[in-house]
């Protein structure tokens, strides 16, 4: 099982970042997916939930607006499309995907907003 995250690095306030989430070794398409961050010094935080049919999404207050969570099941891959970067946003991003008891992690990938 594998969940690799992509698209992370500098970008300056205001900007945008594409993350990528590619899953394998797991019948992706059943799977709710999900994106966290962690910022220094602080707990993980949901960031956004796409259901498994991708029919339904959930995002934290400080990202709704700014942030979309998208799925395509053929290709099992999950995105997040981040627009209107703040410096706030800085953090490391974690895709997961959960399926009753079943948790899957990926490594993590930094997203530096700065000027």
């Amino acid at each position: 099982v594998q969940l690799v995250e992509s698209g992370g690095g500098l970008v300056q306030p205001g900007g945008s970042l594409r993350l990528s989430c590619a899953a394998s070794g797991f019948t992706f398409s059943r799977y709710d997916m999900k994106w966290y961050r962690q910022a220094p010094g602080k707990e993980r935080e949901l960031v956004a939930d796409i259901t498994s049919t991708g029919i339904n999404t959930y995002y934290v207050d400080s990202v709704k607006g700014r942030f979309t969570i998208s799925r395509d099941n053929a290709k099992n891959t999950v995105y997040l499309q981040m627009n209107s970067l703040k410096p706030e946003d800085t953090a490391v991003y974690y895709c997961r995907g959960s399926l009753g008891y079943v948790d899957y992690w990926g490594q993590g990938i930094q997203v530096t907003v700065s000027s």
